[in-house]
């Protein structure tokens, strides 16, 4: 296994390993990058029988280079060559029942490797001259890579007992690598998830945004459903699931319709935030749900309360309260309306609209919709998507034309109060929103000169005159 190996960092850590008689391994994820042909992500862990801090001090003096220690945890790391390399002594944990925190002794490799989370992850290099490359792989996962499956070296109600957090890494690993879950570590998950209570939510969301991320997002969803995992971290998705049959007439699964659109939006985009609007864009239906004996069941309203719910759920997962829940909220608001306009004939009058909502956002927005469409009928879906691209050809049309992405009025409400000496007040929004419905509606062009003089006639409605003249050439 040399040749998993090159790196020169590598054989510089066995020569000094070989000078000071100290045993390293490199161990975890690189390994297993390597043994599955993945390109790794840069980060290298290394074992040292002994102390790792005192080894990789002894590194960072030789090779000129900072050294970043953590005594609480007993690990350092250092920077070289564009890897991040970490540094940890062997150890033995054990844990409390009621933290995650493990107490940690000084230990073995055998030690070491007993504590990992899943055998693919337990598997080590020899770092020191005489069995340099050497794989050491007590567990099997060379195999279970194979065989594509996620397992625990040791009781896997251990495992997840001591770390509650491994019971989504689980779940995210099964998704990100396409493996398979072995079923007694499912069981173990089932029987050990009221202990995922004891992991802050940060932690709990940083692993579900990883699944999220995975090429087939739903692999780790249906997994979290599954094991009690998503009642428990997530519950307003897990309402979701299920169809309510009343007179004959039942609804589609909302849950499994949302992982379709998400996979369908995992196929088209890696922007972790329009996954996120895939999952929260029907997030309300189950509030909304009502049963009309003549139109059946409907939703009405859901895109307005799903927005609403959506700072409430950012605040809850611990997910950003900025920009990244604003775009969010905003596709989950206007998700309905492209579907609206492809099932209509598209006027320029509703595209000014939905152009003037959406902004910037109305390729996110229109790529949701897109994935929205999960009919199994394939002649309505191909006609929704058929009218899809008629729609986007529209929105290009009108764009070139109007610029009415991120549109900025014309005529501004200080232009407005400089003209007819007003101050802020009732009757400086009326005009300013007359502008703005003039140029919506395509009464007037979206430039200055035409609403300026669509200012005036509608002021002189309000008895207003102009008091100042107005440079028609940029805005006040």
């Amino acid at each position: 296994m040399i040749e998993q190996l090159q790196h020169p960092i590598f054989s510089i850590i066995r020569d000094l390993a070989d000078k000071t008689d100290t045993v390293c391994y490199v161990i975890g994820g690189y390994v297993r990058d390597r043994l599955m042909d993945r390109p790794f992500k840069y980060d290298v862990d290394i074992l040292v029988i002994g102390s790792g801090i005192e080894f990789a001090t002894l590194l960072g003096e030789q090779l000129q280079t900072k050294v970043a220690l953590y005594k609480s945890f007993g690990t350092a790391m250092l920077v070289y060559d564009g890897l991040d390399i970490e540094f940890v002594g062997a150890r033995k944990e054990s844990y409390r029942r009621d933290s995650r925190k493990p107490i940690v002794e000084d230990g073995t490799l055998e030690d070491d490797q007993n504590r990992r989370d899943f055998t693919i992850n337990a598997m080590a290099y020899s770092l020191n001259g005489a069995t340099f490359g050497q794989l050491l792989d007590p567990f099997h996962g060379v195999a279970d890579i194979q065989e594509r499956i996620i397992r625990t070296p040791l009781d896997p109600n251990d495992t997840f007992s001591d770390d509650p957090l491994r019971m989504m890494r689980a779940i995210r690993f099964a998704t990100q690598l396409n493996f398979r879950i072995d079923i007694k570590a499912i069981q173990a998950i089932v029987d050990n998830k009221e202990r995922i209570k004891i992991i802050s939510k940060e932690r709990i969301t940083d692993e579900l945004n990883k699944i999220i991320l995975s090429p087939k997002p739903s692999v780790g969803f249906r997994y979290l459903f599954d094991t009690g995992l998503l009642e428990l971290i997530f519950p307003a998705m897990q309402q979701l699931y299920g169809v309510e049959v009343i007179e004959g007439r039942g609804h589609k699964d909302n849950f499994y319709h949302t992982l379709e659109v998400l996979d369908n939006v995992a196929e088209l985009s890696d922007d972790l935030w329009l996954r996120w609007a895939a999952i929260m864009h029907d997030i309300a239906k189950p509030a909304t749900k009502r049963f009309d004996k003549k139109a059946g069941w409907t939703f009405h309203g859901h895109e307005d309360k799903g927005a609403r719910m959506v700072p409430k759920l950012f605040a809850e997962l611990k997910l950003p309260l900025n920009e990244k829940m604003k775009f969010v909220q905003k596709l989950v608001q206007l998700h309905l309306r492209p579907i609206v306009l492809a099932q209509d004939i598209v006027t320029d009058s509703a595209v000014r609209r939905l152009l003037f909502e959406a902004g910037d956002d109305i390729d996110a927005l229109m790529l949701l919709c897109h994935a929205d469409v999960t009919t199994k009928n394939e002649f309505k879906k191909k006609k929704y998507r058929d009218n899809f691209e008629l729609v986007k050809q529209k929105l290009k049309d009108v764009e070139e034309r109007d610029h009415l992405r991120n549109w900025q009025p014309p005529v501004t409400g200080e232009d407005i109060m400089h003209v007819f000496g007003l101050g802020p007040g009732k009757q400086v929004g009326i005009i300013k929103n007359a502008i703005r419905e003039a140029i919506l509606e395509g009464d007037i062009p979206n430039e200055r000169e035409a609403a300026y003089q669509f200012m005036v006639a509608r002021a002189k409605k309000l008895n207003l005159e102009p008091k100042e003249t107005l440079s028609l050439a940029t805005s006040k």
